[in-house]
């Protein structure tokens, strides 16, 4: 624990965390090893009981999803709008299935695993999963967040998920800035140009 420095809280130098400092030696600090592959859930049900310990510790949690094709600046932005209304920001992504059931044929670009893994490389994301639904009702329950967090291109008229929200006790949050990039505006772009 930072701050800390009572000698019978430093665990052994082989933990890579802690060691006790002598005058040979001062106190250093080791970044433990952590990598984005860590932040994912493949089985949503196994994150709800993590979910459950956080908010039994009266912390807060905000849930969003959506497809995450090609990230550009306004996942960014919503994404970090989101976080900053809670203490742990849970992402869930749609599966290829699903994105093709919503988008159309040859999408998604980018394979799940991909996606997932992507999203967790973001330093302010704390957990990412995925779901089948077309909608992210089935999630919402399972997962019982504190925030259900969707871009500035819903309102809680147009909300799908509205009343599931409502019947678990979360609240709405429209986050990120004016929807001016989607990753369909994106694709035609790239179509458009002719790259050499």
């Amino acid at each position: 624990m930072v701050g800390a420095l009572a000698p019978s809280r430093y665990p052994p130098a082989a933990a890579g965390v802690w060691r006790v400092p002598t005058e040979e030696s001062p106190l250093v600090v080791v970044p433990t090893k952590f990598r984005s592959k860590d932040k994912l859930v493949q089985d949503p049900a196994d994150l709800r009981p993590i979910l459950q310990g956080l908010q039994a510790q009266g912390k807060t949690v905000v849930l969003s999803n959506g497809v995450f094709d090609i990230l550009h600046v306004g996942h960014l932005r919503a994404l970090e709008d989101a976080r900053s209304r809670a203490d742990f920001l849970v992402v869930a992504l749609n599966s290829d299935k699903s994105v093709e059931k919503n988008k159309g044929r040859g999408r998604p670009l980018v394979p799940l695993e991909e996606r997932m893994e992507l999203m967790a490389g973001f330093w302010f994301v704390n957990y990412v999963t995925s779901f089948e639904d077309e909608t992210a009702d089935g999630i919402l329950e399972l997962l019982r967040p504190d925030l259900y967090a969707k871009g500035t291109d819903y309102t809680l008229k147009t909300l799908p998920e509205k009343d599931t929200v409502k019947a678990i006790g979360a609240k709405a949050v429209f986050v990120g800035d004016k929807k001016d990039h989607s990753t369909a505006k994106l694709i035609q772009s790239i179509r458009r140009r002719k790259l050499s």
